[in-house]
């Protein structure tokens, strides 16, 4: 599957500064250290009621780490997945009366659209789950093969459903460190089946789901025709495209659990090694005071904006406002702030000279290299923008500070 367009990154004076993001399982900001090429997994979105600004949201903070990680001398190798086939998927195309297949389709365009307007750079691989089901059904196997999976009889397909058996692989709350009484409520709300009769522990995820009728399917040797579980795709389409394991895994603090810490147990029972060095995760977009998502339907959504008028780079400065593990909540404040801030770069990067912008890059690269303190950088180019009116002028500042903003921030004025 083709990605968006990749947009060009000017190169950036100054010196290149380590990475230090939050890892969730350490509950502590630690440095990055890649050995060789940087590799990052973003958990990608099931193409249907696409971009809202959670989406937005992430995939910007996650494109900060790209270029924070470039802008660090690494070579960066990315993968985001794409769940183009799942049950919330195939219950949308249900009631709009749409094929599944052109749903996913028709959003997967529009995010790409999106992704394009805000100035986000694509991964070096963006995958999905029907492509990589060859990949996705020899990891099942694998699994079966080493004794830690199960399967139970289902009185609406002719095949067994598997589960990996996390009684007998370690790690189950390793990521969250949630109490149990929290994973298994939060399995039940995110597409987990506690209450299921026969299963082992009501947290162990599902691997492959035997074919129902009237649902799509694949052929999957032994194990059926069916289609995988949720968790079983990325632990797959990462370790098919980066390897074991990877220096950041990215998504959503919805994410946490159930997806990344099965993500992580199935990865460790593959490989005996951890997934991930680093789990970071975006907070929470909310909007009319609850969580921005598609259950609720309480959407704000890039493509509208754009059609109302608003320039992308408002969007992005917009997000970029909030700390990336902040929870806030979309207003039409925000989006005026946004306005007011682009519009005030906008007339200090567009005269004959200004101040020099060295100390400003140089802010720029330390807030985003201290767990990207995206609200730092932004007060320090405000900063800067306060002192266009003085008499010190270099007539390369605004162009060597814009493309700074561009390389950086991904900001483009």
């Amino acid at each position: 599957m083709k990605a968006w367009p990749r947009p060009h990154v000017p190169a950036v004076p100054g010196d290149g500064i380590p990475l230090r993001l939050h890892d969730t399982a350490e509950a502590a900001v630690t440095e990055v250290t890649p050995e060789g090429t940087a590799t990052l997994y973003v958990c990608g979105v099931t193409p249907y009621d696409t971009t809202h600004m959670g989406h937005a949201a992430t995939y910007v903070t996650f494109d900060l780490v790209h270029r924070a990680l470039l802008a660090a001398g690494h070579d960066v190798r990315y993968v985001q997945n794409v769940t183009d086939i799942d049950d919330p998927l195939l219950e949308r195309a249900e009631r709009d009366g749409v094929d599944w297949q052109d749903l996913a389709a028709d959003q997967i365009a529009l995010f790409h659209d999106d992704m394009t307007a805000l100035g986000v750079l694509p991964p070096h691989e963006y995958v999905g789950v029907v492509e990589s089901m060859p990949q996705i059904v020899a990891a099942v196997q694998r699994l079966v093969d080493a004794g830690v999976t199960y399967s139970l009889p289902n009185e609406d397909a002719d095949g067994e459903d598997v589960y990996l058996d996390t009684t007998v692989v370690p790690g189950l709350g390793t990521i969250s460190h949630y109490p149990r009484e929290e994973m298994l409520t939060l399995a039940a709300e995110r597409g987990g089946d506690p209450d299921r009769p026969g299963k082992r522990d009501p947290l162990d995820p599902l691997l492959w789901r035997a074919e129902r009728g009237g649902e799509p399917a694949w052929e999957a040797g032994a194990l059926g025709r069916g289609r995988p579980g949720w968790h079983i795709e990325c632990t797959a389409i990462a370790m098919e495209h980066l390897g074991s394991p990877v220096d950041v895994q990215g998504g959503g603090s919805d994410l946490i659990f159930p997806h990344h810490e099965m993500t992580a147990i199935q990865a460790h029972a593959l490989t005996d090694a951890p997934f991930a060095g680093h789990y970071t995760h975006q907070g929470m977009v909310a909007y009319d005071g609850e969580k921005m998502s598609k259950s609720k339907g309480n959407l704000v959504r890039v493509s509208t904006l754009r059609a109302e008028g608003v320039d992308p780079m408002v969007i992005r400065l917009a997000l970029l406002a909030h700390h990336y593990r902040s929870d806030w909540e979309w207003t039409d404040d925000v989006l005026a702030e946004a306005q007011d801030r682009h519009d005030r770069w906008l007339a200090a990067l567009s005269v004959d000279g200004a101040p020099p912008a060295d100390d400003t890059i140089a802010a720029i690269r330390a807030a985003l290299a201290d767990d990207l303190d995206t609200p730092a950088a932004l007060a320090a180019v405000d900063a800067w923008c306060d002192r266009a009116t003085m008499s010190e002028r270099d007539p390369a500042a605004p162009g060597v500070l814009a493309r700074a903003l561009d390389a950086l921030l991904g900001i483009r004025l």
